[in-house]
């Protein structure tokens, strides 16, 4: 007798031949309309599902799972964040989540890059003047930037996306510096010609460029308050792809506008998809909407990876990406 597929419910639109693959292999049931679920639908996903296959957008908290059904017994998110996902709860009903990790390390680190290279070169403004038809002409001294070569680097959270942007960096001549929970082993250090700090406090006040890629976590809320951005000097520059939440925006909005930073690159925000409008006002600041991973490639190896631990967990095995309480 056939092995029963898993009911499994995909809260927004995936690409398409991800779906068509999970159509194949589960009982699943699309979102086609792409429209992020709201608390009810979210509720009636986990009473009914075996597995919930949420995005970024969805928050899966107490709430949520303490009306699970008990046919729930799988999470397994399209993204490497589950800051959104209340992993206490999950675990307290047995609920096994996964993540795709890996597989946007590159795409993210690229968006970082152009990130540090847009903002001290103003191609923002410069795109948005010539689009206002206000340019008139070259001048010595118009539109004057900074370059990137020989500036200190400080990246907060060197895993594989704070790695591969260190290596990006190098090569476009920047002095690298990180601070980390843990110091990277020497051989890494050396491949990369970094510099460790234990103290964040006292790499933030010498650096020319800080980049965020540390997760989302209880310890990491505001880790760059306002007291630590106050560290850094009127010349540098704040670039963060990681999560919003972990920058103080109200105290970077204030430095910005004052004149207090030279500029921010932000692909995230504290309160996604809200972004404070004062951000919006201001020229040194280019500002995307969550872009980081977006590429066609890393979005099939994100679903890719949530087909085998939806796959590997049906077929009563541990799936290769879950989530443990060690790694947060």
């Amino acid at each position: 007798m056939p092995q029963k597929k898993p009911l499994v419910v995909v809260t927004r639109k995936l690409p398409d031949v991800i779906e068509t693959r999970m159509m194949e292999l589960f009982d699943t049931r699309l979102n086609l309309e792409d429209k992020p679920m709201n608390k009810a639908e979210l509720i009636e996903a986990v009473k009914t599902a075996d597995v919930l296959v949420p995005t970024i957008t969805d928050r899966i908290d107490s709430a949520i799972l303490s009306q699970a059904g008990p046919n729930l017994k799988l999470i397994a998110n399209f993204g490497t964040g589950v800051d959104h996902i209340d992993l206490a709860s999950a675990r307290q009903r047995s609920v096994t989540v996964t993540n795709t990790p890996g597989v946007l390390t590159e795409d993210t680190a690229d968006m970082t890059m152009a990130l540090i290279l847009a903002v001290p070169r103003r191609l923002a403004e410069g795109e948005r003047l010539l689009r206002s038809d206000k340019w008139n002409g070259w001048s010595p001294t118009f539109m004057l930037g900074h370059r990137i070569w020989g500036k200190r680097l400080g990246i907060i959270g060197m895993g594989r996306i704070g790695q591969a942007v260190a290596r990006r960096a190098k090569a476009f001549g920047m002095s690298i510096h990180y601070h980390n929970r843990k110091r990277l082993h020497p051989e890494v250090e050396a491949e990369l010609e970094a510099t460790y700090w234990e103290s964040l406090d006292q790499m933030l006040a010498r650096m020319d460029v800080v980049t965020v890629h540390c997760p989302h976590t209880p310890a990491t809320f505001h880790l760059l308050s306002a007291r630590r951005l106050a560290l850094l000097q009127p010349h540098a520059y704040v670039i963060n792809t990681s999560r919003g939440e972990i920058v103080d925006e109200n105290a970077l909005t204030r430095m910005l506008g004052r004149g207090e930073l030279a500029g921010a690159g932000l692909d995230v925000f504290e309160h996604e998809p809200a972004v404070n409008p004062k951000l919006l006002g201001l020229d040194n600041v280019v500002l995307l909407p969550h872009l980081g991973s977006a590429t066609i490639e890393g979005r099939i190896d994100m679903g890719e990876k949530v087909i085998i631990n939806i796959k590997t967990f049906a077929d009563g095995h541990n799936p290769p990406d879950r989530v443990l309480a060690s790694m947060l």
